[in-house]
């Protein structure tokens, strides 16, 4: 199986001591189905802890195709038909900072007008509403035993997760990857193929990518009963897909307003909640972490 790697993959490879075969790389690419970087939705996995008031009802949750990513854990089997929503976008290189630059950004909510200013947003348009959504989002409080952060570069990322499993741990890294016919952001059937790797993983730092003008990663982690898996799909217009999923085995500390509740029609600690991850999201665990 091959995987196409640029030069910030390797570097993101370099500084995390990733060990393992292409089935664990990042692939950061050019290209960008929603066109901007702003029209990126935030994730609903965890948009939906804080939720901001909103919230969604089932009927809502159900007519938007992004929010098609949800299942739990005893639904997913070999041959099942699953309606899922992968968005088809990548990470442009060109929106990546590296660490010395971005730190010399201003990040936070007190400063939004000044950011405005240094990137010609225009208050009030769609642009300047998914900064503050953004900001908001990285300044809002963690949900109870997690540990968040909004990391602006790749070395901040390794820096978060070197915080979380310690300096002497070896990690691996697991994305999505679309093997043929990628899809461009429609919601359609996929066909369970195989489930490749179920692991059991209590620490796991997920990040999932923000909207903003450049790349920010919103890195959490929360040690609880978690299983990663790795999925092979089938869509119905030929793509094939090797899916990350994370299935958190506890949800009894998440908002009742989460997203994924509605969508499912359960409640908080009642069952397991899985999702889908799309491409330029990407969970680190454990090297020592099995099936």
């Amino acid at each position: 199986m091959a995987f196409r790697l640029t030069s910030w993959v390797l570097f993101l490879l370099t500084l995390m001591h990733i060990e393992g075969d292409g089935a664990n790389v990042i692939r950061l690419n050019t290209m960008d189905d929603e066109g901007s970087p702003y029209e990126h939705q935030q994730d609903h996995m965890h948009q939906g802890h804080h939720m901001h008031g909103h919230n969604p009802s089932s009927s809502t949750s159900q007519k938007d195709p992004r929010l098609m990513v949800f299942f739990m854990l005893q639904d997913l089997e070999v041959g099942k038909i699953m309606p899922i929503h992968f968005p088809n976008r990548h990470l442009s290189k060109s929106h990546l900072l590296p660490k010395h630059e971005a730190d010399n950004i201003p990040f936070t909510l007190a400063q939004l007008p000044t950011l405005f200013r240094l990137f010609s947003v225009s208050e009030g348009s769609p642009q300047a509403i998914a900064m503050e959504s953004t900001l908001k989002e990285c300044e809002a409080s963690p949900i109870k035993g997690e540990t968040k952060f909004c990391a602006t570069s790749l070395e901040s990322v390794h820096e978060f997760t070197r915080d979380i499993f310690g300096s002497d741990t070896r990690v691996k890294t697991l994305t999505t990857t679309h093997l043929k016919n990628p899809s461009i952001g429609v919601l359609q059937n996929y066909k369970v193929i195989a489930i490749s790797q179920n692991i059991p993983s209590p620490k796991l730092v997920a990040c999932h990518t923000m909207p903003y003008p450049y790349v920010v990663f919103y890195c959490h982690s929360q040690e609880s009963e978690n299983k990663v898996l790795m999925v092979s799909l089938e869509g119905e217009d030929g793509d094939v897909v090797e899916a990350l999923s994370v299935c958190h085995m506890d949800t009894s500390h998440w908002s009742p307003n989460h997203v994924s509740f509605s969508v499912l029609g359960v409640e908080p600690g009642t069952t397991s909640v899985c999702h889908f991850f799309p491409s330029d999201h990407f969970v680190f665990i454990p090297s020592s972490a099995t099936m």
